[in-house]
């Protein structure tokens, strides 16, 4: 007879690790998703310049496999920042500033953006700079393509959000209301018309809207209705292997724009 598995051999943990400029390796952290793994070794690297390198330790993911694995990733996420008070012009900047250290990949791991979404959760923000607001923002092509594109876009929103500290949107906003962008704004990657103004909403959005996977049973989005005798209204899910920043640049847009 087989002996059951020991809680150790149960259980799944993925380790943060260090190594030095001289080379010696450390153990930093252990933690018990491979997501929040990947989130603080972004944190890190997004922190004060320094030549460590981090990286994880564990069992291989991935950990999302589909739109629906993701959008509860952002249904999280958004619900603790919504119990942190995070403003959405704050979560932005902290999201700007956790992804520079994937910018040079073409192609991310859905675990990847996951953990970039988280790690803005838990760093505090970049500061806003007031040349964003003039810059020429503009995407040069039709469509969002890589890094410099997913950028413009994060920093158009930013730039629009903080227009809106001088000129509320107020209660209209529900119905959606276009940013002010006063006289001698720069020109930006996205559309002027906002509908979400805080992180929960704009994260349920950004995924609901570009990827579905939304259930629901799940409260945060209410579906047509459906007929008697059929089951509650769910969007397709499907697998996810790999994501570009177009792909994000555009769910950001949803997470601005989609009601």
């Amino acid at each position: 007879m087989t002996a059951p598995p020991t809680v150790e051999a149960r259980m799944q943990t993925w380790d943060v690790m260090r190594q030095d400029d001289i080379g010696n390796t450390f153990h930093v952290a252990t933690h018990d998703s491979r997501i929040s793994a990947l989130a603080q070794v972004l944190v890190f690297e997004s922190g004060v310049r320094h030549r460590q390198t981090y990286w994880v330790e564990g069992p291989p993911g991935p950990a999302v496999r589909t739109n629906r694995d993701l959008y509860l990733v952002f249904l999280e996420l958004g619900q603790e920042a919504r119990a942190a008070s995070w403003s959405l012009s704050g979560f932005l900047r902290a999201l700007w500033k956790v992804s520079a250290p994937l910018g040079d990949r073409p192609r991310l791991e859905p675990d990847d953006v996951a953990a970039m979404f988280a790690a803005a959760s838990t760093t505090p923000p970049a500061g806003f700079d007031p040349a964003w607001s003039v810059k020429d923002l503009s995407l040069p092509g039709d469509e969002p393509d890589g890094y410099a594109d997913w950028e413009r876009v994060l920093l158009s929103q930013i730039a629009d959000l903080e227009d809106f500290l001088t000129a509320p949107p107020g209660p209209q906003a529900r119905f959606g209301v276009d940013a002010p962008r006063p006289p001698g704004s720069g020109a930006r990657a996205t559309p002027a018309r906002w509908y979400n103004f805080d992180p929960a909403t704009y994260l349920e959005c950004a995924v609901a809207g570009s990827l579905g996977g939304w259930d629901a049973a799940d409260g945060a989005r209410v579906p047509l209705p459906t007929g008697p005798g059929e089951p509650p209204a769910r969007s397709y899910v499907r697998t996810i292997t790999t994501m570009t920043w177009d792909d994000l640049a555009r769910i950001a847009v949803c997470g601005q724009m989609y009601e």
